[in-house]
């Protein structure tokens, strides 16, 4: 098994910064998932959303919660949650530590598939992580990964592009605009995607 570069490797310090300021810097970064069989799935960041104190929509708005007490803690954790009874959400807690702030990933650019989606359409392909569900649905991810340091030697990490691929990463043009699917805080522009991605929840 190869392992990733050092300088590749997200450190969990790089989150401890507000919600807005790391939504959109994950885009064009590669989120990581270590199967228990061994097998490694990764997908590039085409959309984020940011969450932060002061923000109605926030898990974390009203009150501290079991459910939302990792929102609280230190950046670079894991926050995953359940909607409409059936799809899993992912977060990475931002922010320092005891202010309540998380960026949920919302769709990836798929790099690895998988056997059994070989043999979809290339557009197909491209929508298999189009939104927060259908990711954690690809990489496998429940409620049992919540509340993990997102590291590597753990189930998920963050890397940055590779060097050959900076260039390409800092020219790609971003969309800023208001979140999805939401009753309060609607009007807040917190929302990033890759413009141009196939791989984008809502285009």
């Amino acid at each position: 098994m190869t392992l990733p570069h050092p300088s590749q490797v997200i450190e969990q310090q790089w989150f401890a910064r507000p919600a807005p300021e790391v939504a959109p810097d994950l885009i064009g970064c590669v989120l990581v998932r270590q199967l228990p069989n061994g097998e490694r799935l990764r997908g590039i960041i085409v959309e984020t959303e940011a969450y932060g104190p002061d923000d109605p929509a926030c898990h974390a708005y009203r009150k501290r919660t079991p459910r939302n007490a990792v929102m609280f803690g230190v950046a670079g954790y894991s926050y995953v949650y359940l909607i409409y009874g059936m799809y899993h959400c992912f977060n990475v807690v931002t922010d320092q530590d005891g202010v309540a702030s998380a960026v949920l990933i919302r769709a990836l650019a798929l790099q690895d598939i998988g056997s059994e989606s070989a043999a979809l359409s290339p557009k197909a392909q491209a929508r298999l992580a189009a939104g927060p569900g259908k990711l954690c649905r690809c990489l496998e991810i429940d409620r049992s990964l919540s509340q993990v340091p997102l590291m590597h030697g753990q189930p998920l990490w963050f890397e940055h592009p590779v060097r050959e691929a900076d260039a390409e990463i800092s020219s790609l043009e971003l969309v800023q605009t208001t979140r999805i699917g939401l009753t309060q805080g609607v009007e807040i522009p917190w929302r990033w995607y890759l413009k141009g991605s196939a791989a984008v929840s809502k285009l």
